[in-house]
């Protein structure tokens, strides 16, 4: 499964997912964000039976990258029951994101 395109109208509804959510905050401009995005669709393949993964443009999507306190790309931040459970900022290894979601 690829990573859904998380946007405001529709967040609310992989909040209400009953798997953890991992949200890629991006921008089409950012190179280490474009470094990263292979890695973060290999991890949504992979472990769809475990975690949801999505995109936040956050050019697209400002008020998205407001409300989780984005001040650098790439950002990854991990929803458990709709509360943050972890957050890594800059380009990880798939070995150390996919810790970060306990697989």
């Amino acid at each position: 499964m690829s990573p859904v395109t998380i946007t405001s109208k529709n967040i609310h509804q992989l909040l209400n997912s009953d798997k953890p959510l991992l949200i890629d905050f991006w921008a089409p401009w950012c190179g280490p964000c474009r470094m990263a995005a292979p890695i973060v669709d290999e991890i949504a393949r992979e472990a769809a039976e475990k975690v949801r993964v999505g995109k936040v443009d956050i050019d697209s999507e400002p008020e998205l990258a407001d409300r989780f306190g984005i001040m650098s790309i790439p950002t990854l931040v991990l929803l458990r029951d709709s509360k943050e459970a972890a957050r890594k900022v800059g380009v990880k290894s798939k070995k150390d994101i996919m810790k970060m979601i306990g697989t």
